[in-house]
């Protein structure tokens, strides 16, 4: 499977930016509403320290390409269009926005922290970004409050007795989010809430359907425009708000990260998406060379442009995702290369989970693993690490 990360936010916070710049496909570009109508779909990369040199390896990637002993690893990118106010009740491109974003599994919130931009995506100043931040979530939480009205609704008019669960209608309707009884059950018990709604209240209702969207559809915020004096006031401010700790952050200049893979494409720098430095070797302009070095001061001060660390943090910290690469404990003769492969699974990956991964009839056939770096064998049920090399032994 493709991890799917879905970029989301109002008009004009350079969403189309970030996306091209991810992925450096032709997408329209404006500064006006519904500049992207309809989704679109890249393919962004994650960097993974290659495992290759632990084993005097020379690694031949069937897919993605390995830059100084760093992988990039291939994941889909989405730009989801229509948010406006009432998404959730179908206004605007509400009904297809909704849909697209069902389809990603981990969201990238494109906050203009410039405060440039206001609630309808128009040119303005002193905006705050926490009102785009507060507009989202709200959707979010009145789209899943609807459908767990629903679910609460079919359990009510279809109750029979102590043999109907409450998580299990829930999960029924709700299981387009991913979830499952048991999730559901923990999520409602951690509430405090009992199982029997009954006993609940309208605020008892959006708290549960806030929490579950929190636990099925992880976010981050991608704050944008920080290379600018306002962006940078609004974020000391934000990030020490408590009211956001349940977020993550993410400093980012999608222009900055833009201007130096288009100067890397023009051989005019050398640059690898993610670093926090590059290398003029070209001859630009002197204009061309003091807006580099603007953006140079930018990433040394921040880490890079940020665009790269959005997305890996959005898959491996806010997901909770690992890479792991199929090797062999005896080493290999293939003539087509070592080191081919590195996949993303779901943190909590199995042993089995992996053998699946690769192909159902290897997963039914398997029989155990080989921790490559070990030369151990383990167990079905043993639990992978980020950048575990795993040989897998199947009858078939």
């Amino acid at each position: 499977m493709s991890y799917r990360i879905g970029l989301v936010g109002k008009p004009s916070v350079g969403k189309s930016s970030f996306f091209n710049a991810a992925t450096m496909n032709d997408v329209p570009e404006g500064a006006y509403p519904f500049t992207t109508i309809d989704p679109s779909v890249g393919e962004a990369y994650v960097r993974v320290e290659c495992a290759a040199p632990e084993f005097d390896e020379t690694c031949s990637p069937n897919l993605g390409v390995c830059r100084d002993g760093t992988r990039f690893v291939p994941t889909k990118l989405v730009d989801v269009a229509g948010l406006i106010p009432g998404a959730h009740e179908g206004n605007g491109l509400g009904n297809q926005f909704l849909t697209d974003l069902n389809e990603t599994d981990v969201l990238i919130h494109i906050v203009d922290f410039s405060g440039t931009t206001d609630s309808e995506g128009e040119p303005t100043a002193g905006h705050d970004p926490r009102e785009d931040i507060d507009f989202l979530e709200t959707e979010l939480d009145m789209w899943y409050l609807d459908i767990l009205e629903k679910g609460i609704e079919s359990h009510e008019t279809t109750y029979e007795g102590a043999d109907a669960k409450i998580e299990v209608d829930l999960a029924e309707q709700m299981s387009a989010f991913k979830t499952n009884k048991d999730e559901i059950k923990q999520i409602i018990l951690s509430l405090g809430l009992e199982l029997d709604t009954d006993t609940w209240d309208a605020d008892d209702r959006e708290a549960l359907a806030r929490e579950i969207r929190k636990r099925t559809k992880p976010m981050l915020i991608a704050a944008n425009k920080m290379d600018t004096p306002e962006a940078q006031a609004n974020w000391d401010e934000i990030t020490d708000d408590p009211d956001y700790d349940h977020l993550t952050f993410v400093p980012t200049s999608a222009h900055a990260e833009g201007a130096l893979k288009t100067a890397d494409d023009n051989g005019v720098v050398d640059y690898t998406p993610g670093d926090d430095d590059f290398e003029i070797i070209g001859d630009p302009s002197a204009d061309q060379k003091a807006g580099l070095e603007q953006i140079r001061e930018f990433i040394a001060d921040y880490g890079g442009t940020g665009v790269q660390q959005a997305i890996e943090t959005a898959l491996f910290d806010v997901l909770g995702c690992i890479a792991v690469f199929p090797g062999s404990a005896n080493g290999s003769d293939d003539t087509d290369g070592v080191f081919r492969d590195c996949f993303i699974l779901p943190e909590e990956a199995t042993t089995e989970d992996f053998a699946y991964f690769l192909h159902s009839d290897i997963g039914d056939g398997l029989l155990h693993g080989i921790d490559c770096r070990t030369e151990r064998q383990v167990g079905a049920d043993h639990d992978l690490t980020h950048r575990d090399v795993v040989e897998i032994v199947s009858t078939n």
